[in-house]
């Protein structure tokens, strides 16, 4: 059984796009100030870090099941 990279790497981009567009929009608001700017930013720097983390795990879970099957 093996596990579609491409389309799980895929939806990941598309998630990180969104945060960054929602990171940019709360950099780029003048009505926030820095210390609620930095409030607003740590929940999409988290979030980020997760996904990558999530995607490097899948792919090397999936490496090591090729090596497995080989």
């Amino acid at each position: 059984m093996s596990i579609n990279i491409q389309f799980i790497e895929d939806k990941i981009n598309k998630m990180l796009a969104e945060l960054e567009r929602n990171a940019m929009e709360c950099v780029m608001d003048e009505k926030i100030d820095k210390k609620h700017t930095n409030i607003y930013m740590k929940p999409i720097v988290s979030a980020k870090k997760i996904l990558l983390n999530a995607l490097d795990s899948i792919k090397m879970a999936e490496k090591l099941a090729q090596k497995e099957l080989s």
